[in-house]
């Protein structure tokens, strides 16, 4: 019965990205020359372009390239995806880096503010889930800071810190540590008072029962929290890369923009999204092996 499902899902996906191809392939194809034709230019327009140093004469053929030039068509896109993928590494200066080497430098990014958002969020949620008086103490404060959105925090980072790359870690740390603390503070607290009373029962020592007894039992719903916390940085350092600039895929979505590159702007979406997807699969993966079952 399952593995039907799975075939019949499999087999409607597949379905879907035909039907998304063909209605991208129509909305894209090129129209008639005559179709795109633009209105004659006025004589003050004719001066614009010879000061910009263009050609007036072919401004009917820009007109008619326009629609060729715009939206890229699925075949169009396979091409950029395979001119990308076929030489991920290349490094032509500063503004010309392989995606290999621009998603590099976001993942490190997201990486170490994830890291450094764990050393804090679940030490911290492990002593307030403990203690009903901490967890009251400190509820205030996080919900007040919890829906500050984590891009108003990047100008008081690059003000205090001075260093966009070590900024945007920051960025990723702040977003990422409200979701961990959260659910570890829920997950601890959480934990059945039966498992509790019988390792009192047996006189096991304070720090033998939060790794043996709490942690594992807290284990499934902390990991909800890192997988929340992670989906949430990889959205953040996508707008704080276009903010600060320099490297990683951010900064690459907003300078193929810039350059007007629409094909490469949305294989940058489709690898967003393809590591993205590959992040929530590694932590649903891991939460799955500390489940327990009752």
């Amino acid at each position: 019965m399952i593995e039907s499902i799975k075939l019949k899902a499999s087999l409607l996906s597949a379905l879907l990205l035909v039907v998304i191809l063909s209605v991208w392939q129509i909305a894209t194809q090129t129209r008639p020359a005559a179709a795109v034709a633009g209105p004659a230019l006025t004589a003050e327009q004719i001066e614009y372009q010879k000061m910009l140093g263009k050609d007036p004469g072919a401004a009917g053929g820009a007109a008619q390239g326009a629609k060729s030039s715009g939206f890229p068509t699925p075949l169009q896109m396979g091409q950029t995806i395979w001119k990308h993928l076929s030489d991920p590494v290349y490094d032509n200066g500063p503004n010309d880096k392989g995606i290999l080497i621009q998603l590099t430098h976001s993942l490190v990014r997201v990486a170490l503010g994830f890291l450094l958002a764990c050393v804090v969020a679940v030490p911290l949620g492990f002593v307030i889930g403990m203690s009903p008086l901490l967890y009251r103490a400190f509820d205030p404060f996080i919900q007040v800071l919890k829906p500050i959105s984590p891009l108003a925090w990047m100008p008081l980072a690059l003000y205090t810190i001075k260093d966009s790359s070590i900024s945007g870690i920051f960025v990723i740390f702040i977003c990422s540590v409200w979701p961990m603390l959260i659910n570890t503070a829920f997950g601890v607290a959480a934990v059945r008072r039966d498992w509790l009373n019988v390792a009192a029962t047996l006189e096991v020592s304070p720090l033998r029962r939060a790794f043996e007894v709490i942690l594992p039992a807290a284990a499934p719903t902390i990991l909800t929290g890192m997988r929340i916390s992670m989906g949430i940085a990889w959205l953040v350092i996508v707008a704080a890369e276009m903010l600060v600039g320099g490297t990683g895929i951010g900064y690459f979505v907003w300078n193929e923009w810039n350059n007007l590159s629409l094909a490469n702007v949305i294989f940058a979406i489709l690898i967003i999204g393809v590591v993205g997807m590959l992040l929530d699969l590694s932590f649903a993966r891991l939460q799955k092996w500390v489940t327990y079952v009752e």
